[in-house]
Parts: structure tokens; sequence; C-alpha cells
């Protein structure tokens, strides 16, 4: 950063960092310890969706990978697309295979990111749960490299568990780069898997 930089309060964009996904089982483990959120084995990932043939073939080819393992039991990639227009494709593993479902999100987004659609890339998130049924999503943002909390309230009112996610926040800080801005930490109602 340079000396007009600073005097004018510019900074240099956080750079994404994919291999942060990957330190999602470990944190998982300390969600767990910490509020007794399990996961789900629902994990997706948010994209702002381009015309164009080269994106329908690659968004196919990165679903055909996906899906690979269904004829050893596997469950198919789900794509949808929310109210806002954005594309989403859902992956699902057991519960116990947290590991491989962060490989299928790291997958979609690398392949994205490689064939240069990165700047269409939102964020991925992964679903926890509680004993008593709360939703969490942990969700990473592809453009900060920083993941939040999100815990919508039960009951399809769009409303936020803010407590719930400073908490979260509380006991993930050593684990995941948590976006620091409470700002950036956008609500993602209706997303797959949540």
């Amino acid at each position: 950063m340079g000396f007009l930089d600073a005097l004018f309060g510019r900074s240099k964009p956080v750079r994404p960092d994919l291999d942060q996904l990957f330190a999602v089982p470990s944190a998982a483990l300390t969600l767990e310890a910490g509020t007794g959120f399990r996961p789900t084995g629902l994990g997706s990932v948010c994209f702002a969706a381009v015309e164009g043939g080269a994106f329908t073939e690659l968004t196919a080819q990165v679903t055909a990978l996906l899906d690979a393992d269904t004829g050893r039991g596997g469950t198919p990639v789900e794509a949808s697309r929310d109210s806002y227009g954005y594309s989403w494709l859902l992956a699902r593993h057991a519960p116990e295979e947290l590991p491989e479902l962060v490989n299928d999100l790291h997958a979609v987004n690398s392949e994205l990111e490689a064939n240069g659609f990165g700047p269409q890339l939102l964020c991925s998130l992964v679903s926890f749960r509680d004993p008593a049924g709360r939703p969490l999503g942990l969700v990473y943002l592809y453009k900060r490299g920083t993941f939040y909390p999100f815990a919508p309230l039960p009951g399809g009112v769009e409303r936020r568990d803010n407590a719930l996610e400073l908490q979260v926040k509380a006991v993930l800080g050593d684990d995941l780069r948590v976006e620091p801005e409470l700002n950036r930490w956008f609500p993602v109602w209706g997303a797959p898997g949540l």
C-alpha cells in the first residue's frame, strides 16, 4: 500500500483464498463443543449466472463432476435459483462426511475461478443444526476470503438470531478467518440446505 492510499484511507482488497474452506471441518469440532451445533451434510455455492454457452457448459461440467459418485450411492447435486436471481448448487453428504462436502464446495469454486468466472462467485455455505433444530450457516464470502455465521430464526420470518451469530463469532475466532465488518454479514434468506 502506498502513501496516498494510506492518506486517503484506501486499502487493497482481500484476495480470495479458497483453501480457507478446508478449515471448516476442524472449526466444526470447535463449534459443536462450544455451542452444540453439528454439521447437517448440506453445503451450497452461490454465484451470479452469466448468459452464454461457455458458462452453461462449465456449470454442466461442474455438476457432472460432483455427480460422479451417484452410481455408488452418492446424492446428485441440485441446481436452483433464488428469488433474487442468484444460482445455487447444493451438495449433499452424510453429516459425518464434512471433509468430503468441503472438497465438493472447493471444487465448484475452483472450477469457476479457473475458468475466469471468479467475479461471479458470491459465497459458499455449510449448514449446521443444534439439538433443538435451530439452523446455522457458516458463510464463506468469496470476494473477502472470510467467514461469518448466519442464524435465521425459525418460522419463515426473515429475522436473524444476532446474539447467536455473535456467540458463534466468538467461538470460532481462532479457527476461521471471521469477517470483522458486521455490515458485510449479509443474510442469505432461502439458501438451499439451510
